[in-house]
């Protein structure tokens, strides 16, 4: 026990004892003797922490129960109470229990007067709560402030208020690698961040932000941004936000900034590449027409006439054989074989183009739906069509239109189990659509997906090359139907005035 305040010993003092309300008080309470700085007594809640009964508490004082204490700056304090009753000093420092274990008080220190004596009232709380609770809190924002600078982007709160003005109440570290400006700056200026959106972009900015106030839904935005101050750098940024309502009306936001400037690069290169792949895909389409149109000619030209020309010198042979029947039956066979071949020359060259393209589309689709019926016995009735569309296709766009519907009439043979098939054209403004309705068992989602659904997927790549969409859905009352919608060139267009109203055809 420290003894430096008082020197030689003094006679005990009376028994004083604290107030039955302030022995069953929660908070810790010392009774001390103001001239020797002994206990007198000590409540209930200070000897269970501390782990002392009050025998040994009362030949303590405070600098045995506080070893971290020094008396003289004890004794300076405790002197600052001066002899006025009722005026108080605090101290924080560290009490030490009957274990040894340590824990934080803070001390509030009285004057109090008991039978002429003068005697210190020391109210002590325990801080090991508060320690704890501040040192998880500091534990939680080290934590947080790690995530928040390790995070790709800005971690931002913005605040719209009812009349307008905004402000940015919470900025991270990730504020001027993104937009170029210090945290203190935007806060300071929170109108600088809408002046860095683009122009064009700004309405799509402020468009999303009213529809996240007025839904109160998550507020989602991409966009571009200037800084100005560094390389006159273009961003990309996405900006992410929950909506909180606050109590004057206004609205804010919790969200996140990120810099999407690569993927959106990447993106658009994706589509430019896209976007050659089906310029090449249409290339080789017409290369691919032109090339059958020329071998089909040929095919017809050449060897159609070499062998009409054959099976006429066959007939003047014939008819200056011997009475032969064995040379008059080799005669026949040849006659027959030249005839057998110039069918298949026939048939071979309207695969590759059929001749009627020529006549136009609708001839061609038409001849197409007769074809059909008569091979696959199933009935196709093609609806009447404008003849003048005809002249508001060029023959590259006919082509690809007539291998859509061929496709189309080779999957339903296949697959759909049909016995009747709906075909109509029409124009309409300033588009073309082409419907193919079947009865069939009708398509799933399922086969759309199949990996070596080529058919579907060509039909789709062919109308995409023609500037159009293909779209299949349910038929009515059962079946597949397909829609091809493809625009007209704009002198075609012009053949039908804006205001004439569209045919109406069954």
């Amino acid at each position: 026990m420290n003894n430096d305040m008082h020197d030689s010993p003094i006679p005990a003092p009376a028994p004083l004892g604290l107030a039955p309300s302030l022995q069953a008080a929660d908070t810790e309470i010392y009774l001390i003797d103001a001239d020797t700085l002994l206990l007198a007594d000590v409540n209930q809640a200070a000897r269970q922490n501390l782990g002392h009964d009050l025998p040994a508490l009362t030949g303590m004082t405070p600098l045995d129960l506080a070893p971290e204490l020094d008396a003289a700056e004890l004794k300076t304090l405790l002197g600052s109470l001066g002899q006025e009753v009722g005026a108080q000093v605090s101290l924080a420092t560290r009490f030490v229990r009957a274990d040894g274990s340590r824990y934080p008080i803070k001390l509030c220190f009285l004057r109090v007067l008991r039978d002429g004596r003068s005697l210190f009232l020391a109210i002590g709380d325990d801080l090991s709560l508060a320690h704890a609770a501040s040192a998880a809190l500091q534990q939680y924002q080290m934590r947080f402030n790690a995530v928040v600078d390790h995070t790709p982007g800005l971690v931002y709160q913005f605040v719209r208020h009812l009349d307008g003005g905004t402000a940015f109440p919470y900025l991270s570290e990730g504020c001027a690698a993104l937009l170029g400006l210090s945290v203190s700056e935007l806060q300071q200026a929170p109108e600088r961040f809408a002046q860095l959106i683009l122009p064009e972009d700004r309405k799509s900015y402020q468009d999303t932000m009213q529809a996240s106030i007025d839904c109160a839904c998550v507020w989602n935005w991409e966009g571009r941004i200037r800084i100005e101050d560094t390389w006159n750098d273009v961003k990309w940024i996405n900006l992410r936000a929950t909506p909180i309502p606050l109590a004057d009306g206004g609205m804010q936001w919790d969200g996140i900034m990120t810099n999407i400037t690569a993927s959106k690069q990447e993106q658009e290169e994706t589509r430019r590449s896209r976007a050659r792949l089906a310029e090449l895909a249409e290339h080789s389409e017409q290369v691919k027409e032109q090339e059958r149109t020329r071998i089909a000619r040929e095919i017809h030209d050449d060897l159609g006439g070499n062998l009409t020309a054959i099976k006429m010198a066959l007939a003047m042979l014939a008819a200056r054989l011997p009475p032969d029947d064995a040379l008059r039956e080799k005669a026949d066979y040849l006659d027959s074989l030249v005839d057998r071949t110039i069918d298949a020359v026939h048939r071979i060259s309207l695969d590759l183009r059929p001749s009627t393209l020529d006549l136009g589309i609708v001839a061609a689709l038409e001849w197409q739906a007769r074809e059909f019926e008569k091979q696959m016995g199933i009935a196709c009735v093609f609806r009447d069509a404008d003849k003048d569309i005809d002249g508001e296709l060029d023959p590259d766009h006919a082509s690809a239109l007539f291998r859509i519907f061929q496709e189309a009439l080779t999957n339903i043979a296949k697959h759909a189990g049909a016995t009747r098939v709906t075909v109509s054209l029409r124009r309409q403004r300033q588009h073309l659509t082409l419907t193919i309705c079947d009865n069939g068992r009708g398509i799933t989602p399922a086969d759309r997906l199949k990996p070596q659904s080529f058919g579907l997927r060509g039909m789709s790549e062919r109308a995409k090359a023609l500037g159009g969409t293909l779209s299949l859905s349910p038929a009515p009352g059962g079946g597949t139907m397909v829609v091809v919608k493809i625009r007209l060139t704009a002198a075609a267009a012009k053949a039908v005035a804006p205001s004439q109203p569209e045919p109406s055809r069954a």
